[in-house]
């Protein structure tokens, strides 16, 4: 016999164990993983655990068809994506479908007519002057995930005029009054006359002590007394480190009433609000962005543009605001009842454009300009469908994918056993690591990136059998067509190889390309039989080179396989094997003599 060649093929020959071990040692890792996470099975896609689906279309207003966009799109999205999760609903999914359209799939559990008035309607972004603050009672507690993609209020922001002097920052951590005194700024605050802004916005006199030139604010009525009471009693009782709290606080309040409300400060604690009318509104800004200021220590801040409305209203408020000390030279910039930033002024800001500097990042910076920019929803949708899955309806189409599934398995099983008898047995425990590696990625997939296992992912899986278990029939042919050439079995795996994963790598290619073309191109549920598909495809070159071929190598050294019995699935008899091949040898003389034979 002809003894193997060297380099590559005598490395593969010689060491199938280290291939082996290394797969084995990759199963225990992420099994391991997967054990220690808690996360034991693929997260399900609402169309298998059940829940609601919302469809909404931008409608674009007369002679703003431009403003459909991808920009704009992807705003929503963000926007949207805050509001649902502010429910409580962290495993809520918001994602774009085609040019106009946003999908909402929000999980069993929650309260579907709550979402749809949520997700769908258009935000409101106010300027209000802050009345009095504290950091929340519960607030040593760590801040929920749902709260973390907000920006966070920062008690030492600072508004300045963008092309004025820097003002002062009076802020710092801790609450600017104890609660005593509070209760009196907020009582003189809710109590002095309201005074109509130029855009009409009741604002309120801000408390302290007065110009000389105010007038004298007149005495507050009976209801007047039993508003601010009530307003003093919420704002006591409010707990901003509870989530319920956050999602309930100034609901369903007017822009011309006072309300509280809660924010995060750059310490993670979560602080509590009482505010006064809205004095701006956010579409009185025109424009908002995050800039790297180089011209001094403060980093990243936030430019605002405002219309010639917006300026004068922002000018009024600030100049009001300056007259007086903490808390009440603050305002805090509320998006859907929540605090995103409460910056400090100690002078009015006329100039038409403000800069908000304090300890921002890049990513807060841009941020909170979004915020400013397209606070409300930038665009307006119109809701085109709701579609409702039960519980029981998702287990019955996992249940018939999963029976779907084993058929699929069990034709390819009994297919390998009837044709191919021993070589099966190969096929078969390819089949079963991949499938234990598809499972395992799959449970480990869902928390780290939100996948989710879909009635088109769970049939992009079956349809995954089909792809595996043609890689194992391209080698295994390549192997008896060497065996029909007349050569045993160890030199036939060894020639048959190179041949067959040349043709294993372009089939998965192909397949791979497929999915990924297919996956960007689509969106939604569709996405997901593509995922599956593709990351089938990738475990299938694993499996095949370090499980398929190795165990391969190990086996063409049994007895059983090697001499081709008639139920390896390799008998040269029964494949109509040639005579063994033969090789010609010249001799080691110069003169031509008969050939001597040597068998292969």
């Amino acid at each position: 016999m002809a003894a193997p060649k060297k380099g590559r093929s005598a490395s593969a020959q010689s060491k199938p164990w280290r291939s082996l071990a290394l797969i084995l040692i990759a199963i225990v890792a992420l099994t391991g993983g997967m054990f220690a996470s808690g996360n034991t099975t693929p997260r399900l896609g609402i169309d298998l655990a059940g829940g609601t689906s919302i469809t909404l279309r931008a409608v674009p207003e007369r002679g703003q068809e431009s403003a459909i966009n991808k920009t704009n799109m992807d705003t929503a999205v963000n926007i949207m994506e805050r509001r649902v999760n502010g429910l409580g609903v962290s495993e809520a999914e918001v994602q774009t479908q085609g040019n106009d359209n946003i999908i909402v799939n929000i999980p069993k559990g929650t309260n579907s007519k709550q979402a749809r008035e949520q997700v769908g309607t258009t935000a409101k972004l106010y300027f209000r002057p802050v009345l009095a603050t504290e950091v929340s009672a519960g607030a040593a507690a760590s801040p929920s995930p749902s709260a973390s993609s907000s920006a966070s209020g920062k008690p030492g922001d600072k508004a300045t005029d963008k092309t004025g002097d820097k003002a002062t920052s009076t802020g710092s951590a801790t609450p600017s009054a104890t609660a005593s005194q509070q209760g009196r700024a907020v009582t003189e605050g809710l109590k002095a006359d309201a005074t109509p802004s130029a855009g009409g916005t009741a604002t309120p006199k801000a408390s302290g002590t007065p110009k000389a030139s105010t007038s004298p604010a007149p005495s507050a009525s009976g209801s007047s007394n039993d508003a601010t009471a009530k307003l003093q009693a919420q704002y006591a009782a409010l707990d901003c480190s509870k989530e319920d709290a956050r999602a309930t606080a100034g609901k369903g309040v007017k822009s011309t009433e006072p309300t509280v409300a809660c924010g995060q400060n750059s310490q993670g604690q979560w602080q509590k609000y009482i505010l006064g009318p809205a004095a701006v509104d956010g579409t009185d800004v025109k424009k908002a962005q995050a800039v790297f200021n180089t011209q001094n220590a403060s980093g990243w801040t936030v430019t605002m543009e405002f219309t010639s409305k917006g300026a004068k209203k922002f000018a009024d408020i600030t100049g009001k605001l300056a007259q007086n000390q903490s808390p009440q030279n603050q305002f805090a910039i509320v998006l859907d009842g929540n605090v995103v930033s409460d910056p400090y002024v100690s002078q009015a800001l006329t100039g038409g454009s403000a800069e908000i500097s304090g300890r921002f990042t890049q990513q807060e910076a841009q941020s909170l300009s979004n915020m400013l920019s397209y606070g409300a929803l930038p665009l307006t949708f119109k809701e085109d469908s709701v579609t409702t899955v039960t519980a029981a309806l998702g287990g019955d189409q996992l249940h018939a994918g999963l029976i779907a599934g084993a058929i699929g398995l069990a034709l390819v099983v009994l297919y390998l056993l009837v044709y191919y008898r021993g070589l099966s047995m190969i096929a078969v425990a390819s089949l079963l690591v991949s499938a234990i590696l598809t499972y395992v990625i799959m449970s480990l997939l869902g928390p780290a990136i939100g996948f989710a296992l879909n009635l088109p992912a769970v049939c992009g899986a079956i349809v995954a059998i089909g792809i595996t278990a043609d890689s194992f029939i391209v080698f295994f042919e390549r192997i008896r067509d060497e065996i029909r050439e007349g050569r045993s079995l160890r030199p036939a795996v060894e020639r048959g190889w190179p041949r067959a994963r040349r043709t294993i790598l372009v089939s998965d290619f192909v397949s791979f390309l497929a999915a990924a073309v297919l996956f960007i191109v689509t969106v939604g549920k569709v996405q997901g039989f593509a995922f599956t598909l593709g990351l089938t495809t990738v475990l299938d070159v694993v499996v095949v080179f370090l499980f398929t071929k190795p165990l391969m190598t190990i086996l063409a050294r049994r007895k059983f396989f090697a001499q081709g019995h008639s139920w390896s699935g390799l008998d040269p008899k029964r494949l109509g094997a040639k005579p063994p091949l033969r090789r010609t040898r010249r001799p080691s003389g110069p003169a031509a003599g008969s050939v001597e034979t040597k068998e292969a």
